[in-house]
């Protein structure tokens, strides 16, 4: 796999190797959307909000999920990179990245039915096309619900061709803008996902019905993606383990997805959970979602990154020293603190592993 086959489970300052590309610790940043970008641009905002984490000590730092196209968009402020002109932004936030030591990444997605909402702050909801709203796409034509409340559009065969068209469209747009970690988006409700889940996918055609025919979309978009996407760097899928509603999707029918995407060339799984239906009852809390991240590096034998709400160093240090995942990926924690992994270096009695840049020496 990589040097997670080691006898001694490595700790969370040990570097990490996937293919060519290697982190300085086992921290990263979970891509977090800001709503922040006008026709899908990267911003000042994004230059400071993932350079700080990058100047905070984090190894991985994955740029919020990326639109492939103007229709992929959750809401009009979603970074995009459907055009060229979006690539030059990202790679000037990109080269800050290296400068300061963290291995930069972005998530490729596309919203699917639950595209053309307001921003968070502005209520959330699906906008009206004559509100600036626009159609959106799914497996099926079944609205997500509550406060999403369109009705999408059902893909034809030419839909499916050409999204996945731009997934390889923005794969080649993500390399030339530096990009050396690639995630796919299929969590959460999203395109990719509604595909996987039984709730939102109730085809009759070759990508609906079986599990065979459920997962045909992500594995041929993965294929199509691995094709353009150098064998050095990795490729890697973040998953909704489960939909935590009983005849969804679950843990077992991700454990199977792992396997075959290993064996279309993705490197990592990144467990999340749920998003397909509104009203879910997630049982939250610490390191709620860890169990997938293990219960798929151990069955499918791939490396798998953990997320959800890990907070404190001890909780992540233990993650990796009793090999439940290879990398945490944190979110909300950085929010908080852009330099939780400086701190949490010094808590766990490693400081000569990740020494703060020279310009904040003096407070460390």
């Amino acid at each position: 796999m990589t040097d997670t086959d080691t006898a001694a489970q490595p700790h969370l300052f040990q570097k990490f190797t996937l293919k060519s590309i290697t982190l300085r610790n086992r921290i990263g940043v979970s891509p977090m959307c800001q709503y922040s970008s006008e026709d899908g641009m990267a911003s000042d905002w994004h230059l400071v909000h993932l350079g700080s984490r990058a100047v905070g000590g984090a190894g991985l730092v994955i740029a919020e999920a990326t639109a492939v196209s103007p229709e992929g968009r959750i809401t009009p402020g979603d970074a995009g990179i459907w055009a060229d002109k979006h690539i030059e932004p990202i790679a000037r936030i990109n080269r800050f990245l290296k400068q300061n030591g963290a291995v930069p990444g972005i998530q490729l997605a596309h919203a699917g039915r639950k595209a053309s909402a307001a921003r968070p702050w502005e209520g959330g909801t699906h906008l009206a096309d004559e509100a600036g709203g626009w159609p959106t796409l799914a497996p099926s034509a079944i609205p997500f619900g509550g406060e999403l409340w369109k009705v999408p559009q059902a893909m034809a065969q030419a839909d499916i061709t050409r999204v996945q068209g731009e997934f390889v469209a923005a794969t080649k747009r993500s390399l030339a803008a530096g990009c050396e970690w690639l995630e796919l988006h299929s969590a959460h409700g999203y395109l990719l996902n509604e595909f996987l889940s039984p709730l939102s996918n109730q085809r009759s055609d070759a990508y609906g019905g079986s599990f065979e025919n459920r997962i045909r979309f992500l594995l041929e978009t993965t294929r199509a993606v691995r094709a353009v996407w150098p064998d050095g760097f990795p490729l890697t899928v973040r998953l909704s383990c489960t939909d935590w509603v009983p005849g969804g999707w679950d843990i077992e029918q991700s454990v199977e997805l792992s396997r075959r995407l290993k064996a279309e060339g993705v490197d990592l799984i990144d467990c999340s959970s749920g998003g397909t239906v509104p009203n879910m009852k997630i049982p939250i809390g610490p390191g709620y979602q860890v169990p997938f991240a293990e219960h798929i590096r151990h069955e499918a034998n791939i490396a798998t990154a953990a997320v959800g709400m890990i907070t404190t160093p001890a909780q992540a240090d233990e993650i990796i020293r009793h090999g439940r995942a290879d990398i945490v990926l944190l979110a909300r924690e950085f929010l908080r603190d852009p330099y939780w992994p400086l701190r949490a270096a010094r808590t766990l009695g490693h400081p000569e592993a990740l020494p703060p840049p020279i310009q904040y020496a003096r407070a460390w």
